[in-house]
């Protein structure tokens, strides 16, 4: 008599092996975009903080992003932040996630700068990078000017940066 497993006992082998793989995966899977969302949400803080010290120290923001910040996950690091036209996206969250300069003076030059999350149509990472980059930066996301459009605004800046 031959030694060796039977063809039920390599089938059960065989089961037990594919559920185990499908609980793992999802599982890392979650982890790489927990991960993706921890490193976008640092970078997008530290940014806004770097922006914000630019200001505080210059008294005015830079022609070009690259000069306040040297995070370069923008879609364009050289944008001239004192043109209150300006939009720049942040693509590791999708594009969900704008920079845009803010003016309340009367000269219209640049004083601050808001971050508009994009709620409408967000994924699952840029909701995370939304939620931890505001608690990094101890913002809350607070209704836009159009509830319509689906958008969440964190505002700072001015002669005063507040936070």
């Amino acid at each position: 008599m031959k030694k060796g497993f039977t063809m039920i006992e390599l089938i059960f082998v065989i089961v037990i092996l594919g559920i185990l793989a499908a609980v793992a995966i999802p599982r890392l899977t979650a982890t790489r975009d927990d991960a993706t969302i921890a490193r976008s949400a640092t970078d997008l803080a530290t940014a806004v903080h770097d922006i914000a010290s630019y200001y505080t120290a210059k008294g005015t923001l830079s022609t070009k992003l690259s000069d306040m910040t040297n995070v370069t996950t923008f879609s364009d690091i050289a944008a001239d932040m004192n043109a209150t036209a300006t939009q720049v996206k942040f693509p590791d969250a999708d594009g969900c996630i704008t920079i845009q300069p803010t003016a309340t003076v009367a000269n219209g030059a640049a004083n601050g700068i808001q971050l508009i999350y994009a709620k409408a149509n967000a994924t699952i990472v840029c909701k995370g990078i939304a939620a931890a980059s505001s608690k990094l930066m101890g913002l809350t996301l607070t209704d836009g000017v159009a509830d319509t459009d689906g958008n969440k605004t964190y505002s700072f800046g001015g002669s005063g940066v507040t936070w």
